[in-house]
């Protein structure tokens, strides 16, 4: 074999693992951008899901078998109207535990602790203590622009801090949506942290008007905040 045959089948050998390992890539990427969309709708068809990341329907049927054989997500089979019904897909706790967590098995504890040895009461005004500061240091990080603006920056803020978040104009104000809680299983031992995330969203926005809108403890899948501007007072 010439050196020339040689260096060309060589080429072709190395064009094909080059081509091997960006499909594997890109179906990785598909898998995940799959799993964070299921994050946020709470649950979709393999239609919504092939239309949202734009591949095609069976392409995204065999992802979601993958995922599930991974026990990643499952299917819900609903009927939607005359035809045959179709399987809504949804994370399942291993899929959501996917997602980080921050360091809440320290903060249970030490909550916990907390709440079994110092007066009644304590957790609460550590709670609100940490919101003030928590807000101070937002406002210094939005600064001072437009409510959108210092909005957008919230949403990466809090993305930076583990939460899965978004925010939507909705015709009444502002919505932050929240899909993946970094502090979700202390929560559910001290739901006193979720007043603490309103009154947080209060104090960093003082020129709105905030409203809980949506709470994951009680039902659905995020907790979601409206933001309306303050009418100006009088002059």
């Amino acid at each position: 074999m010439s050196s020339t045959t040689s260096n060309a089948t060589t080429s072709s050998s190395g064009s094909r693992e080059r081509q091997a390992r960006e499909a594997a890539s890109r179906e990785a990427s598909t898998r995940e951008e799959a799993l964070t969309l299921l994050l946020r709708h709470g649950q979709a068809t393999a239609s919504d899901l092939a239309s949202w990341l734009r591949v095609s329907v069976q392409a995204m049927r065999r992802h979601l078998r993958s995922l599930e054989e991974d026990g990643l997500v499952e299917a819900n089979c609903r009927g939607a109207g005359p035809g045959r019904p179709s399987n809504r897909w949804q994370l399942t706790a291993r899929g959501q535990a996917r997602f980080p967590d921050g360091s809440e098995d320290f903060a249970l504890g030490l909550l916990s602790s907390i709440a079994g040895s110092l007066p009644p009461g304590t957790v609460q005004v550590l709670l609100e203590q940490q919101a003030r500061e928590k807000a101070s240091s937002y406002r210094r990080q939005l600064g001072s622009g437009s409510l959108e603006k210092r909005l957008e920056r919230l949403v990466e803020l809090r993305r930076r801090e583990g939460f899965v978040a978004e925010c939507s104009e909705d015709g009444e104000g502002w919505v932050i949506r929240e899909f993946h809680c970094s502090v979700m299983r202390i929560a559910e031992q001290f739901p006193c942290v979720c007043d603490q995330e309103l009154q947080l969203l209060r104090q960093t926005f003082p020129d709105c008007q905030v409203d809980r809108v949506h709470w994951r403890l009680e039902e659905g899948h995020s907790c979601g905040f409206r933001l309306a501007r303050r009418a100006a007072g009088p002059a």
